[in-house]
């Protein structure tokens, strides 16, 4: 198994990992390897409610600082002290500890006896050295959400590169493909508010939608989001944008928090169209997804801005997967295009899929209010977006003869 592989099935096992609550963390650290490591948690889209602190000296110097002081939510020692030592230095901290502080240890010994007597005093976990920033962040919100729970919808932000790239029509095909090839309840949320596809796309005019949800945040619950969505199919619904100018849509930062965090509670699968703009909502929804996949066009413009988002959001999301990137309307006629191999080295990344142009099967499918997989009697385009819905969601390829992938690409550059 290669390396990437291995990224690929951590950052799945990672993705389900919830978010810590608002809580106060004081950590006390021996070692600076350990400091670096809850300091980089701390930046994590996970933790972003949490107010973490970071000091060196120890469980000693935990208990001098709460000698006069009230303790945290949550206070991470590392030590490495023998299991008597430890002991004694625990139950001088318990003088101190208010009620409700949660307790994590992080030592150097794998001793089941040593855990089941740090459980037993009241220690909330015991993690052995070495593990990685996920782990960390993975026990930390164990602490506050019960493994039984319901697993968290996976948020998928899809947004263009440049204008006119069919982002917005990856968007919905991808989110079809998710319903119905892998029988998965799905919700597209159109972020364009003013000029938002999604209805024209589905052939639907919900005269409620996302709107509704936003500019009253005081009535946002579960039942609220329930009656705006417009149910396209037994598994997919989209909540639309109202696609009207008579208003601003000046948004902040967090605004779409709370309706994402009820749609995750609920549905396993959240495709977000983003729009072609980088403010601080838009960013936010890029940083925060899940899974991020851009869309682009093989010229100049395309490949410089997807180099600068893939660089950007790389940066912001290290401990998440890449974000990906998809080629789309690759072949066009009398188009001068740059060649997908040399693309994918001034990008230093490999397209997640390539799509090729077709006016006339992706014109015919806006007009009508369809899916490409609608009117594909040749199925030669739609299992493209068979493919990348399950390598967002982290379901096993279809295995397919290679030329399934390229004919169509091959005869529209022919012809």
């Amino acid at each position: 198994m290669t390396d990437s592989m291995h990224e690929q099935l951590d950052s799945s096992h990672y993705a389900q990992i919830a978010p810590a609550p608002r809580i106060s963390l004081q950590a006390f650290c021996e070692t600076p390897d350990l400091a670096q490591l809850i300091g980089e948690a701390a930046i994590d889209r996970r933790m972003e409610k949490a107010h973490v602190k970071v000091n060196m000296g120890g469980a000693q110097a935990a208990i001098e600082a709460y000698r006069t002081s009230p303790t945290p939510n949550v206070i991470v020692l590392e030590t490495s002290a023998a299991r008597a030592e430890l002991i004694e230095h625990l139950e001088a901290l318990a003088e101190f500890c208010d009620s409700g502080t949660k307790v994590i240890v992080i030592g150097q010994l794998n001793d089941i006896t040593l855990y089941r007597e740090l459980i037993s005093r009241g220690v909330s976990d015991y993690l052995v050295k070495p593990f990685g920033v996920m782990d960390f962040i993975a026990a930390l919100s164990a602490q506050y959400h019960q493994e039984s729970a319901a697993p968290l919808g996976r948020v998928i932000a899809v947004t263009g590169c440049k204008g006119g790239v069919g982002a917005s029509c990856v968007a919905h095909n991808l989110a079809w493909a998710i319903s119905r090839e892998l029988d998965a309840s799905t919700v597209i949320v159109d972020l364009d508010l003013p000029f938002g596809t999604a209805g024209l796309d589905f052939n639907q005019d919900p005269p409620q939608g996302i709107a509704e949800a936003v500019f009253a945040p005081d009535r946002l619950d579960a039942n609220l989001v329930d009656r705006l969505l417009s149910k396209c199919s037994d598994k997919l619904s989209i909540l639309a944008a109202p696609a009207t100018v008579e208003r601003s849509y000046d948004f902040q930062e967090t605004t779409f928090d709370a309706l994402l965090e009820l749609l995750r509670a609920t549905t396993p699968y959240i495709v977000l169209d983003v729009p072609h703009m980088w403010t601080g909502w838009s960013r936010r929804m890029m940083v925060t997804a899940d899974e991020a996949l851009l869309v682009s066009a093989p010229d100049l413009a395309g490949l410089r801005n997807t180099k600068s988002l893939l660089d950007t959001l790389r940066a912001a999301r290290k401990n998440d997967p890449v974000p990906r990137f998809v080629l789309n309307g690759v072949g066009m006629p009398k188009r001068p295009e740059i060649a997908v191999a040399d693309f994918a080295r001034a990008v230093e990344a490999q397209p997640l899929a390539v799509t090729p142009f077709d006016a006339k099967l992706f014109g015919a499918a806006s007009n009508n209010g369809q899916m490409i997989a609608e009117l594909d009697e040749g199925e030669k385009v739609a299992p493209i977006f068979g493919d990348i819905a399950r390598a967002v969601t982290g379901r096993a390829p279809i295995k397919r003869e290679r030329k399934s992938f390229l004919e169509p690409l091959l005869a529209v550059l022919k012809g």
